[in-house]
């Protein structure tokens, strides 16, 4: 058994756990309130191990009903963070039972998962979270990845590359001495070029490589020489594939050699995405912190201000946490590599910089600037023409943002409404809009008799327009055409209903004070 712990380290809610590390291994049977997990044990029932309240129980070697409930029980005296299990095991009706009604998370693990390799995992997510590193460099697991890439291309003696599952280059070998154009512009853009890629599809290659485990061999096709394909996979999860530049498919001995590298190769992609979706929760966590008042230490993480806070709207069909994770892929492909987005009441915000770190540099090539956002939609818009942008004023102290960000939520609720013009809107050409709506929420909200509420239900009694007659005259002052043409009228029809509105309503329109309240209150109701 473990000491007692002398430190209190920064732990992880087991929904992040469990999302560091995908649904291929790990997926949450019973979701369980329950305290943050900070440790790892391995349960020993013979010798009465179960850790410490905050430990991730670990049931290896618990294969019965029975003993997967004794688990559960223990997990519960202890006050675990959650209890791992064999995914057969965890779908039993009674352990799954027992777990709802002790109250206990309850997580299955795939079941020809590699207990070793889930530990290596959770090791590596809790320490970067204690150390606080969790959005930090994640070199160390591409310095490996290179180094396999090597040792790849020693057993087939020609170029490899490691790339995952959206033909992104993750690591190559130093051996390029046969290297033939398309390995040559995948290395340099770090991705396989699309019109690689277009054949390679129509060759069925990415078909196999989800479906398939087995390696297989690529016959050369236009600029592309032959290449042998290894499928890099985690239990039944596709995570990524190697590619080695041959002229025909090695010895068996050696195909099998490189299967058992890919399996090396599977534990180094499984840790790069659970640090990579670490850093992104640890980011939204404490973005959605600091715009929700917590300033503490933000300052730290922050890059310099001016900051505004941005609303990004778009993707219709897609759930909020859908929604936040396309801004993110986006915001990476348009290069910038550690977006400061959070999902904050299903509405996907960002942190930006006003401004880039040099006035000599065109903020508008800095990602991560209000600048570098306008023009990303510029991009966006052209095959997604329903993303926008609305970002709140320009501040330099942390609890202005709050401002910031209500501002950026006006600017979008209008956007929304279609009563703003342009796809990436600030809150400064947006102010009149804002101003105004401000005061008819107000009037909305505490909406009391007079001669506009008078008006209005005559209006409605009689099936007459005088309210949008007096709201068009109102918007275009002296111009009798211009108003008339806004309600479908003649000119002669617009003059005579505003003749007959003294014998309806009481309004002096010469008074600026009543033709702004009027004003107003027509546009709270409508007009």
């Amino acid at each position: 058994m473990r000491d007692a712990k002398a430190t209190s380290p920064r732990g992880l809610s087991l929904g992040d756990v469990v999302g560091a590390l995908g649904g291929g291994l790990l997926r949450l049977a019973v979701d369980a309130p329950g305290p943050e997990v900070d440790d790892i044990t391995l349960a020993e029932p013979g010798a009465g191990v179960f850790g410490q309240t905050g430990d991730l129980l670990l049931g290896v070697g618990i294969e019965s009903p029975e003993a997967g409930i004794e688990l559960v029980e223990a997990a519960r005296r202890v006050g675990s963070g959650g209890v791992v299990v064999r995914r057969s095991l965890a779908r039993r009706r009674d352990v799954r039972g027992a777990a709802n009604r002790l109250g206990v998370p309850l997580v299955e693990l795939a079941d020809h998962a590699s207990w070793a390799h889930v530990v290596w995992l959770l090791r590596g997510i809790l320490d970067r979270a204690a150390t606080g590193t969790a959005a930090g460099s994640d070199g160390p697991v591409h310095d490996d990845l290179f180094a396999l890439a090597d040792a790849c291309a020693a057993l087939v003696e020609a170029p490899v590359t490691i790339e995952d599952t959206q033909s992104r280059v993750l690591a190559y070998s130093s051996r390029q001495d046969v290297a033939d154009p398309v390995r040559l512009s995948t290395i340099v853009g770090r991705k396989v070029p699309d019109a690689t890629l277009t054949s390679l599809r129509g060759r069925g290659v990415f078909r196999r490589l989800a479906r398939s485990s087995d390696p297989f061999f690529v016959p050369a096709d236009s600029e592309l020489r032959p290449r042998l394909v290894i499928p890099v996979r985690a239990a039944d999860e596709w995570l990524g594939s190697i590619w080695a530049v041959v002229d025909e498919p090695p010895p068996a001995e050696t195909i099998r050699s490189l299967t058992q590298t890919a399996s090396v190769v599977a534990l180094h992609l499984l840790r790069l995405r659970s640090q990579a979706d670490l850093s992104r929760r640890v980011a939204a966590d404490r973005l959605r912190d600091l715009l929700s008042g917590n300033v503490a230490e933000a300052e730290v993480w922050l890059p310099p201000p001016p900051w505004r806070v941005v609303v990004l709207a778009g993707e219709p069909d897609l759930d909020p946490e859908s929604q936040l994770l396309a801004w993110e892929s986006a915001s990476r492909r348009l290069r910038w590599r550690r977006p400061l987005l959070a999902l904050l009441d299903d509405v996907v915000v960002g942190l930006v910089r006003d401004g880039g770190p040099d006035e000599n540099q065109d903020s508008r090539a800095v990602p991560g600037t209000w600048d570098w956002v306008r023009a990303a939609i510029d991009e966006l818009i052209e095959t997604r023409p329903s993303v926008r942008a609305s970002a709140g004023s320009a501040v330099r102290h942390l609890p202005q943002l709050a401002r910031s960000r209500q501002e950026a939520l006006e600017v979008h609720r209008l956007a929304l409404a279609g009563r703003l013009r342009g796809s990436a809107v600030p809150v400064e050409e947006a102010w009149a809009e804002v101003t105004c709506e401000r005061a008819v929420s107000g009037i909305r909200n505490a909406r009391s008799a007079g001669p506009v509420t008078n008006l209005h239900a005559h209006d409605e009694e009689h099936g007459t327009a005088y309210a949008a007659t007096l709201a068009a005259w109102l918007d275009h002052p002296g111009d009798p055409r211009t108003a008339a043409r806004s309600v479908h009228v003649h000119p002669n029809t617009l003059r005579y209903r505003m003749q007959k509105l003294p014998e309806i309503v009481d309004l002096d329109l010469t008074d600026p004070v009543t033709r702004l309240a009027t004003r107003l209150e027509l546009r709270a109701l409508g007009h």
